[in-house]
């Protein structure tokens, strides 16, 4: 028999939100005046977009590091439009998280992200603002998954026991480490799966 689940955590990434790195790049590079191939490399290569999803460095650090390894200085309003323009809905979840919501299930978010990308998001999908009770970010934690950790950290912040926690996630590994820490955790393939996954674990919702 599966187990009850009392709250369930999705992936923000490719699960509730899509996003392009590489128009990332593109954009930040418009209006820094340095190549594409440059912005990834400071950005990945560096460590510089890790540090800032950990939570080590503050926006303003991330900007000045920026500049510095840029060897340009770039309006802070451009650079964050730039490097934050980058998302949209993954529509097929919506009615999932809205009948969910309809149900009043408890629901979170657990994802891997810096502080200003989250804020973006939460100003511009209303969905985030209005069908989730619970933000666990790596930014928060200074943990990024597939650390263990971040899971159990995760469910601390929920208030709910690990193994009553269903969680999806489109990165295998991640799926594995929550798995790991006691998570009814699942690979995240579809809207529909994700629907069908709930329901035989007892969830009932309109959908």
């Amino acid at each position: 028999m599966s187990k009850t689940v009392d709250f369930i955590y999705f992936d923000l990434g490719r699960v509730i939100i899509n996003f392009d790195n590489d128009r990332m790049c593109r954009q930040i590079a418009e209006v820094s005046d340095v190549s594409p191939e440059r912005v990834h490399e400071i950005l990945f290569s560096t460590g510089l977009q890790r540090a800032f999803e950990l939570g080590q460095i503050s926006p303003q650090q991330f900007y000045e590091e920026f500049c510095r390894l840029s060897g340009r200085s770039v309006p802070w309003d451009q650079l964050r439009q730039a490097a934050s323009d980058i998302f949209w809905i993954n529509t097929p979840m919506l009615p999932v998280v809205a009948q969910l919501q309809a149900r009043c299930f408890p629901l979170g978010i657990l994802s891997n992200t810096c502080i200003t990308h989250f804020e973006w998001c939460l100003e511009h999908f209303a969905i985030l603002r209005r069908g989730f009770r619970v933000y666990g970010l790596s930014c928060e934690f200074g943990l990024l998954k597939p650390d263990p950790k971040i899971f159990l950290a995760a469910a601390e912040k929920a208030g709910v026991a690990p193994e009553r926690i269903f969680f999806t996630d489109d990165i295998p590994a991640h799926v594995e480490a929550a798995q790991q820490a006691g998570f009814q955790a699942v690979p995240f393939f579809s809207a529909r799966q994700i629907a069908k996954e709930l329901r035989s674990r007892g969830v009932r919702f309109n959908y």
